[in-house]
This record gives structure tokens, sequence and C-alpha cells, in this order.
């Protein structure tokens, strides 16, 4: 049975912010733990921290200071919907996140979306607004068992690229 859920997380950014990666909604286990991406098994933390050659952030101030330290901006597509637990495919009456206050205070240059379903409603409500394509990552669900650990890795890789080539491209200020 679906239930209408309204997102409860702001987002994070900051004005040094050069990506911005979005996911679909909460899940129900992030919600109880009141963060982004905060399964357990979700694999996405240990990713971008690997891909970073970061420490694993353990909290949630942690993962704060983490996206902040590395310019990523973190948010999802939708503000609400009606989903069925964590099931992206029973998604129903999507509203869209309004994403103009992250791209009026920061220099987004990347959008990545995280998994099929973040990327299909990004294209569908978000990008007619915003002009910004979005490159699609996989998602790192623990649903997501298609793909190995490594796999995610290497997909997540163009990640540490854009931040790279974002730090010292010369046509965009550095904030």
């Amino acid at each position: 049975m679906s239930e209408y859920i309204t997102h409860a997380f702001p987002p994070i950014y900051d004005t040094e912010s050069r990506i911005l990666i979005l996911g679909t909604m909460p899940s129900p286990k992030s919600r109880e733990n009141g963060f982004y991406y905060g399964h357990p098994r979700n694999r996405f933390w240990k990713v971008l921290s690997e891909i970073l050659s970061q420490p694993l952030p353990g909290t949630n101030e942690a993962k704060i200071c983490f996206l902040r330290e590395n310019h990523i901006a973190l948010w999802d597509v939708l503000a609400s919907c009606e989903i069925h637990r964590a099931d992206d495919s029973s998604i129903r009456n999507p509203v869209p996140n309004d994403l103009t206050p992250i791209l009026a205070a920061a220099p987004i240059r990347t959008i990545f979306t995280t998994g099929t379903k973040a990327a299909a409603l990004y294209k569908r409500y978000c990008y007619p607004k915003t002009l910004l394509p979005a490159t699609q990552l996989p998602s790192t669900s623990p649903a997501n068992c298609a793909l190995s650990y490594e796999q995610l890795r290497s997909a997540y890789a163009v990640v540490e690229e854009a931040l790279r080539l974002s730090a010292w491209n010369p046509y965009f200020p550095r904030g």
C-alpha cells in the first residue's frame, strides 16, 4: 500500500558547491535515520568516500562536512509523492523540488541523478526549468543487486572527474 510522503530534509549545498547529486525520495530507513542514503546497506557514502579518497563519514554532521568539503550539493528530485516503501517504480503523483535556490546560490556545473527513476523524473520535471542536462548514475540502493560494488565504484568515478575538472576550468569562477 502506498503512502503520501513529503520530503523532510533540506538540500545540502553552499556557494562552493560545484556538482549536484539528486536522488528520487528518501527511503523509509533514510527518513528514520534523518538523512540521505541512510540505509546501512546503501553504498552511496562508501562509494563517494572511496572515489574521493576520503574517510567514510559516519554521522549526519560528518556527511554534511564531507559534502561541503568536496563541493557537492545533495538533494532529491521530488518534494512529495505517493510511494510504496522504497519502491521508486511505485511513485505516483510526483511533485518536483524547486532547484532554483541551489542553482542561484552555487556555481553548479554538473548534475548527476542516482538511478533510473531519478533520471526520468529530473528529465520530465526539472530539466525544462533548469535546461541543465543530468548524467544518470546507477542506484546505490541495496535493492540494486545487479551491479557489484566495483561496478558502482567505476560508474561513480565520473563524480571525481567532474569535481577535478571544475576546480581548474578557467571559464568558471572558483567562487
